[in-house]
């Protein structure tokens, strides 16, 4: 699968009573297929998977699957901390609206590179699609080491990209220096999407796109054509809105933004609360004829 460009981490909707709100994936869908966007990821961090039943994840698959009618590709997140129950999960689930597996590094048990190493090889057998691997230590506790996914992509054919979400630039190089060239390496954090297609990276797995794919897309049109100063003044417009998405967690803000721009409302399942009046205040003031 060709990851360049936007790929958009979409959220969950739901009521005010925190049931899903059916009705807005539509809305949210078509935002970012005109905005756009190069595919869809879902059932990822952002769509507040490990909050959702089975039955609601197929149920919002379902939806997506049929309203984007084949217009972009997408992308599944399939990961956690138990090795066996990631496989399981994988040869269970129907993957044939789909074009490759995002799966989160195992968080909280905080295994050693041999036993990242270990469940990614697992992951890789049972796979009958390619996989994302995705290093995001600030949710993990653990980061994968470059010597690591090195290890992993040339050991196994059909793991061809990682989601790079360290927030460190040197990491971030190092992987980008050292990956073999059919490899894809993607920004998870929209804050270094810039810098991090200037390194080398094919692309972003966006939270800020499920709102604003345009300005995001039009940034990296700007890099194509070389017009340099026109994404970076892109992107510092666009980084005051970032950095209020992640002030109260993820996707607390990003659904605040949503919810201020009437594509769905800002609720979210506990133990994540609604955005604060003051942050929707601040967001509200930052996206105001910004783009």
């Amino acid at each position: 699968m060709d990851l360049k460009g936007l790929g958009v981490a979409m959220i969950t909707p739901f009521t005010q009573e925190g049931t899903i709100d059916f009705d807005a994936i539509p809305l949210i869908v078509e935002n970012i297929t005109t905005g756009r966007a190069n595919y869809i990821v879902l059932m990822g961090t952002t769509a507040e998977s490990s909050c959702l039943s089975a039955k609601e994840k197929q149920q919002v698959i379902q939806m997506v699957v049929e309203i984007n009618n084949d217009r972009l590709p997408l992308v599944i997140g399939i990961g956690g901390n138990n090795t066996a129950k990631v496989v399981e999960e994988i040869l269970s689930t129907d993957l044939s609206n789909f074009k490759a597996i995002l799966s989160v590094s195992p968080y909280y048990n905080k295994p050693t590179q041999e036993g990242i190493y270990q469940h990614y090889k697992k992951i890789a057998y049972a796979s009958s699609l390619p996989i994302i691997v995705y290093n995001v230590p600030s949710r993990t506790g653990t980061s994968i080491h470059v010597k690591t996914f090195i290890r992993l992509v040339t050991d196994f054919k059909n793991i061809i990209a990682i989601k790079e979400a360290s927030g460190e630039m040197t990491h971030a190089e190092n992987i980008i220096k050292n990956c073999p060239s059919h490899v894809q390496v993607i920004s998870g954090e929209d804050s270094l999407n810039l810098p991090m297609i200037l390194a080398g990276a094919v692309g972003t797995i966006s939270v800020l796109g499920n709102a604003l794919p345009v300005p995001i897309v039009k940034m990296f049109h700007y890099v194509d054509q070389g017009e340099l100063s026109k994404a970076y003044e892109l992107h510092y417009q666009l980084l005051d809105i970032i950095s209020l998405l992640f002030e109260e967690g993820n996707p607390t803000g990003i659904k605040a933004l949503m919810e201020s721009l009437s594509i769905c409302g800002k609720t979210v399942r506990l133990p994540l609360v609604k955005a604060s009046k003051s942050l929707c205040e601040k967001i509200e003031k930052a996206t105001e004829n910004a783009f």
